[in-house]
């Protein structure tokens, strides 16, 4: 598994670098944002451990770009333990996020638990290979999404989402169902995760997200799809 640490303190990365290489990751290492983005745009990595507080770009600004062109998960690291943040990471298509300081075994677990998940989804593809119902086309086998046969660039989780709730049509999943589904049981997370991605879900596929046509809100319990 090949991984990317993205950080500005030198002694974190060496950290992470030796103790994941001890577990046979295969390990690169950027120090600031646009040295982030050039390493991650060689499309190479199976996971990627992106700093937030970083020279020349951003993290946020980093996540955002990559996720215009790629659906590699992402584990955000900030050392603020504001709950802004966490959100805002979601928001730009974080998979995940860890606050400093943090112990290796953690990032590791959180690593293990969304590459697992990762490889489970490439093979066990859906037994529905496109759905499609007014101007949305979702195909689970390539994960991609178009709306007005235009493709959407959706984020991993996103395209989990949705294609979890349009594959059982009418199904209300409560905010823990979701979690629990698709971030799995040991995801420390809460439903705050689930409405981050719902609500920028809706935003990429609906014409009226606040009045949304697919993804819809059953008040005081979840989410379903509405085909």
């Amino acid at each position: 598994m090949k991984v990317l640490v993205v950080d500005d303190e030198k002694l974190i990365v060496k950290g992470l670098k030796f103790s994941l290489e001890q577990d046979g990751y295969d390990v690169d290492c950027a120090y600031d944002g646009e040295e982030a983005l050039e390493y991650a745009r060689s499309g190479k990595y199976d996971i990627i451990l992106l700093d937030i507080m970083l020279p020349k770009l951003t993290g946020f600004e980093v996540c955002q770009q990559i996720r215009e062109t790629m659906d590699v998960p992402i584990i955000m690291l900030t050392a603020k333990g504001d709950d802004m943040d966490k959100i805002l990471g979601l928001d730009y298509g974080a998979d995940d996020y860890i606050t400093k300081p943090f112990n290796i075994l953690e990032v590791k677990a959180r690593m293990k638990a969304i590459l697992r998940r990762s490889r489970n989804e490439k093979a066990e593809p859906a037994d529905v290979d496109i759905i499609e119902t007014g101007d949305l086309k979702i195909d689970t086998v390539n994960r991609r999404v178009y709306i007005e046969d235009k493709e959407v660039g959706l984020t991993a989780k996103e395209f989990d989402v949705l294609e979890l709730l349009a594959t059982n049509k009418q199904k209300v999943y409560s905010r823990v169902d979701l979690l629990d589904l698709i971030w799995g049981k040991d995801y420390p997370g809460d439903g705050r995760t689930v409405d981050v991605h719902v609500r920028r879900l809706r935003e990429k596929i609906e014409k009226e997200p606040g009045d949304p046509r697919y993804v819809r809100t059953k008040w005081g319990t979840g989410y379903y799809f509405e085909g």
